[in-house]
């Protein structure tokens, strides 16, 4: 019996990694109905990284934080044994923004350390933060406060929420907040290598796609350095890699001790991807685009490297393919299948994700002989 391993990452905007699963899975069952199929949803950080633990088997923990502009968020975190998985995007993300009307100067991280906070009060001693979909450039200003930061304008008073809060502050205290943290560790999970500040920082990469427009991103990184200097006076966790992620969320967490690791790692870790892709003959993976960014270290980049390391063929789906053949080569795909080319137009395409998946998984399973040998064990790639 073929042993297939779908490991795909969310198409975002339209499926889930958990739909896109189980729409290849029937599609599969209609062609190849020999083939014994394990399902590993998985992300790279971002939206979905929740979803990903939930899939693996830990236990959904419902929570109600204060969302990006500080009305009440429904969101979930997930926990198995004493290690927690908190997602951002889902808190205080752009996705969480009321009507998704950005608020560039009041969006604050401030529910995602009320997230850690529930974690830490539930036993969480490892708390994994994926970092992907901000909507803040706040420095994770709001994130220290929930913790219990002292974050004071110069009459004493908290500073209000978001970056237009941070332009007011003058002194700061951590304590309170590393002491609530006393006996957790935290992992920023994320594939962000930039710094808080400059031009490779939060506000100028980042900050245009919460709606900092041109004419004031220079003048939003002046307002994160003076409060760097006042967090950071060392400069070490402003300069540090990864700093500059979630609006410099990045920046806070580190601040507060934690590791950063690739999301992408991490992610597959909580599945047991690992042990997984020992067991399997073959390996299904995909997002809503394949591009040059897919490459970057993205959740299916990953997930492609270690199954060509394990020699095992590979088959990519997206709803849109840019890489050339010799780039998906390189990348340990032998093989990508889209759904815009089967689709009237990008639209189209999305409004049947999951029929064109379907249509992507039957023809998976008619090129399964090409790929296998009469075992089920890896022969040949395809051509």
């Amino acid at each position: 019996m073929t042993r297939l391993l779908l490991a795909p990452d969310k198409f975002k905007g339209s499926l889930t990694a958990a739909e896109v699963v189980a729409a290849l899975s029937r599609g599969l069952s209609d062609t190849a109905p020999d083939t014994e199929i394990t399902a590993c949803p998985i992300a790279d950080g971002g939206d979905g990284t929740v979803d990903a633990a939930l899939a693996a088997g830990a236990t959904a923990q419902p929570a109600t934080v204060t969302g990006p502009t500080g009305e009440p968020r429904e969101t979930v975190w997930a926990l198995e044994d004493t290690t927690a998985v908190l997602e951002l995007a889902d808190s205080v993300g752009l996705k969480a923004l009321p009507g998704e009307e950005l608020a560039p100067r009041d969006a604050s991280s401030r529910g995602l350390g009320e997230l850690i906070l529930a974690a830490v009060r539930a036993g969480a001693r490892e708390i994994v933060v994926g970092l992907g979909g901000s909507a803040s450039t706040d420095a994770g200003a709001g994130l220290l406060q929930a913790l219990g930061a002292r974050l004071l304008t110069a009459d004493g008073e908290d500073i209000a929420p978001g970056l237009a809060g941070l332009e007011a502050l003058a002194s700061v205290d951590l304590s309170p907040a590393l002491a609530a943290l006393e006996g957790a560790s935290l992992i920023a999970a994320n594939d962000v290598a930039n710094p808080l500040l400059g031009d490779d920082g939060a506000a100028a990469v980042y900050g245009p796609q919460k709606g900092l427009g041109p004419e004031v991103v220079t003048a939003a990184d002046r307002t994160l350095a003076a409060a760097a200097a006042l967090l950071d006076s060392s400069g070490e966790a402003t300069r540090a890699e990864g700093a500059g992620a979630a609006g410099g969320v990045g920046f806070a967490l580190l601040l507060l001790g934690a590791t950063q690791r690739s999301g992408a790692d991490v992610v597959l870790e909580l599945a047991g991807f690992d042990a997984r892709l020992a067991a399997a003959d073959l390996v299904v993976t995909g997002e809503g685009k394949l591009d040059a960014q897919t490459l970057q270290g993205k959740g299916p980049a990953e997930v492609a490297r270690r199954a060509a390391a394990a020699g095992l063929p590979v088959l990519a789906v997206a709803g849109a393919v840019t890489l050339e053949p010799a780039e998906l080569a390189s990348a340990g795909i032998d093989e990508a299948f889209d759904l815009v080319s089967r689709a009237a137009d990008v639209p189209d395409a999305i409004a049947r994700g999951e029929a064109l998946l379907e249509e992507v998984g039957r023809e998976m399973g008619r090129a399964l002989p090409a790929l296998l040998g009469d075992s089920g064990a890896a022969s040949s790639p395809l051509p």
